[in-house]
């Protein structure tokens, strides 16, 4: 539009348009910038190593190139991807969730009942594909990235140069590019750098200043990733881009960086616990699972700032059912809630038992141990969950009079005579004493607050 000629027309009768000897002026703007260049020795540098590296795509090469921290390497030199989605059992869909996209209630597939909620599915999927997905991860947005830039390319440098991280670019099964950063720790000294932790970052973070830094801190290997639509990604991030990009996320570190699914321990901020407990069901051997920050449900935090009247309308589309997800896996989960949230309670950050997570270890262990999980379990879980402070935590754990070694025993023997996998029967013949003690045991061990940046050990 501002390049049509009529334009000109339009300023010269303004008098907008400046004479001929004023316009001569404007071409040796960029050739003086062209010069400076030309005649900076670390420019010179770089453009030989980029014109070497699109001919001889090396790994030295790459090497030395990503030292230059050039932020949209990749696009320039359309460099090939370290990993393709390579399942040939998986179609350009995308990998498997757990229940198709579920229908709106009504008459059992009648004409007459799609005929009425077609224009509510309609109107759900231009709000899901408009401002619905923008809202829900606003880091998917241009302004806020383009806002962020300075402070991604400090993070990416800062892991390319002091923590020598690898920057690789996947092809998930749908076709969007996934930007990684890989820290390898294997060869250091310590058992930690052996386990590989994917950091599954939240609805605004990016890996270059995300939760990638705790498990550095504490000596791990981390292998971390953008969403879809993030900084270096591309694509949008709906649930089935999410999983998509998670599968491929876990097959480059099991078959490029040679980690074992028994190695790796998936750790998740926020939303990001729905690609986790997507990849800890559809990787029943991976070892550890860790949310933080985390909530059961998306619908309840929604409807704390949206009508009521959108129940069930928009969250067709874009709904994460991370507890459906995690309930499937078998292996040890840790929780991590912050005690004052405002983002994951339906309240206020005051109110700790709106807090969406208590919702989810609720729901955790009422699978795994419904005998214990009672009606006075729950009750005595929901006083320990309502503790503000250690102080108050620990007085309603002694209150209990809960004997850790009696709750470990229990425990260890009904996995030894039965080694069934979840729900336990264990509690089935237990006192409503042993009931409490065991249920307070087994969430003190599942769930831990904490204000800031939780501890590297």
């Amino acid at each position: 539009y501002y390049s049509s000629p009529l334009v000109l027309c339009y300023l010269y009768r303004k008098g907008n348009v400046y004479s001929l000897w004023h316009s001569l002026l404007l071409p040796p703007v960029p050739s003086l910038s062209g010069w400076g260049r030309w005649r900076n020795s670390e420019y010179q540098q770089f453009i030989s190593i980029l014109e070497e590296t699109r001919k001889n795509h090396t790994p030295s090469n790459k090497v030395t190139l990503l030292y230059f921290h050039y932020i949209t390497l990749v696009d320039l030199l359309n460099i090939p991807s370290n990993i393709l989605c390579d399942r040939k059992l998986l179609s350009k869909a995308g990998v498997s969730l757990l229940k198709p996209e579920p229908k709106l209630r009504g008459a059992a597939d009648s004409m007459l009942n799609s005929l009425r909620t077609l224009p509510c599915h309609i109107v759900s999927f231009l709000i899901a594909h408009s401002f619905g997905r923008r809202i829900l991860y606003p880091g998917s947005v241009y302004l806020l990235q383009r806002a962020m830039r300075p402070m991604l390319q400090q993070g990416q440098a800062r892991l390319i140069e002091e923590c020598e991280g690898q920057r690789n670019k996947l092809v998930a099964c749908d076709g969007n590019e996934i930007d990684t950063m890989f820290v390898d720790r294997r060869r250091e000294e310590g058992l930690h750098g052996q386990t590989l932790v994917i950091c599954c970052e939240g609805n605004a973070g990016f890996y270059e200043v995300g939760c990638m830094n705790t498990p550095l801190e504490g000596g791990y290997s981390v292998l971390g990733w953008n969403h879809p639509g993030f900084a270096g990604s591309t694509g949008v991030p709906f649930p089935q881009n999410e999983a998509n990009a998670m599968d491929v996320v876990i097959q480059f570190a099991v078959h490029k960086l040679g980690f074992q699914l028994s190695d790796i321990v998936v750790y998740a901020w926020s939303i990001g616990g729905f690609t986790a407990s997507w990849a800890v069901m559809s990787y029943p051997e991976i070892q550890a699972l860790v949310l933080d920050a985390s909530f059961d449900d998306l619908l309840p935090l929604a409807l704390k700032v949206m009508p009521d009247s959108w129940n069930g309308r928009f969250w067709v589309f874009c709904d994460p059912n991370t507890h459906e997800f995690f309930l499937r896996y078998q292996g040890p989960v840790l929780l991590i809630r912050r005690t004052k949230d405002e983002i994951i309670t339906t309240t206020g950050p005051e109110d700790i038992m709106s807090n969406r997570g208590n919702n989810l270890l609720l729901k955790l262990l009422q699978f795994r141990y419904p005998k214990v999980m009672t009606d006075d379990g729950v009750r005595a879980v929901r006083a320990w969950l309502a503790a503000s402070n250690p102080v108050e935590e620990a007085a309603v754990y002694s209150s209990y009079e809960v004997d850790d070694d009696w709750c470990v025993s229990v425990l260890q023997s009904y996995k030894t005579e039965r080694d069934v996998f979840f729900p336990w029967s264990v509690g089935e013949d237990m006192t409503l004493e042993g009931r409490r003690q065991l249920a307070l045991f087994l969430v003190r061990n599942n769930f831990i607050f904490h204000c800031p940046p939780p501890s590297t050990t």
